[in-house]
């Protein structure tokens, strides 16, 4: 016959407060019921475990051996319990975090120590990819969430939370003539070569970019097309054109380009920055995650 945890929890409180009533009261059970879980624990290992006395209850010799191993499975069965609770919860386990580079700038550096210190039990996992790559990896369940821009199609297999709003602005040449002016109108550069993002891998970002051109009146005359917001910026260093980036950007500083406004309306809060997984995603460290960098937003606004 196995031994049962509630038993043993039972008898380690007996021979801890050496009294069968003031065990009961401690377990909140009747001391009858008490003496009748011993009974069966008892006849479970097959030999007297506690002796009634006159100064209270105490440990037979096979109760004494029985003891420490008591102890030591309680201690177990609860670790146990608190390790299957803190997975359920999000507050260990494993956490696949992919990422566009662009998220490297500021939402990363400025949410993750804290997830990371409320939540240290997590293993993150990091990625970088474009949005395309983040998503299909989303899909083929390699990623447990993403940090992508957007606009998204929407997709009733996925779920998004939106976590940063930012502006576009232009990276251009810091020889430029409009690199120590204030913000530029769009039309004033619709004569330009452009560094833009490549359609088929990151449409979000170009579809925005290339309707704000629309919007000016131009289509951009575009001299080479690239998938990182960093490349953008080190083409546009190399003298291949100008680029709409993200405000974030303003991070990379690099002594060869200036990030300037821009002051159509519709580049204020042109994009976003996005959490996304699989809708109903098991995962529960997402939803640990998305808490925890709304409130590193909520603190920041």
């Amino acid at each position: 016959m196995s031994l049962d945890l509630r038993h043993l929890r039972q008898f380690v409180a007996i021979a801890e407060l050496g009294s069968y009533r003031r065990a009961a009261e401690a377990l909140h059970i009747a001391q009858p019921a008490l003496s009748v879980s011993i009974q069966k624990l008892e006849h479970a290992v097959g030999v007297q475990l506690l002796a009634r006395g006159a100064r209270g209850v105490s440990l037979t010799a096979a109760g004494e051996a029985l003891m420490g191993d008591a102890r030591r499975a309680l201690f177990h069965a609860d670790q146990a319990r608190r390790a299957a609770r803190r997975v359920a919860l999000g507050e260990s386990g494993r956490l696949r975090l992919g990422f566009v580079g662009s998220a490297t700038y500021e939402l990363l550096p400025r949410c993750l120590p804290a997830f990371r210190q409320q939540y240290p039990d997590v293993q993150l996992e990091l990625r970088e990819d474009s949005t395309i790559g983040l998503v299909a990896a989303l899909r083929a369940n390699e990623l447990d969430a993403g940090l992508v821009r957007g606009p998204l199609a929407d997709d009733p297999e996925l779920a998004s939370w939106e976590v940063e709003r930012d502006d576009l602005i232009l990276a251009l040449p810091s020889d430029h003539p409009l690199a120590g002016r204030g913000p530029v109108d769009m039309r004033d550069v619709r004569g330009e070569s452009f560094v833009m993002y490549a359609p088929a891998k990151v449409p979000g970002l170009y579809g925005v970019a290339a309707a704000l051109c629309r919007k000016a009146g131009f289509s951009p005359r575009v001299s080479q097309e690239a998938i990182q917001v960093q490349t953008l910026v080190s083409l546009v260093a190399s003298g291949l054109g100008l680029a709409l980036v993200p405000g974030v950007t303003r991070a990379y500083s690099t002594p060869r380009v200036a990030f300037v406004p821009i002051a159509d309306a519709d580049a204020r809060d042109a994009l976003a920055l996005s959490l996304v997984t699989l809708r109903d995603t098991p995962c529960m460290p997402v939803l640990r995650l998305r808490d925890s960098i709304a409130l590193q937003c909520e603190a920041r606004s």
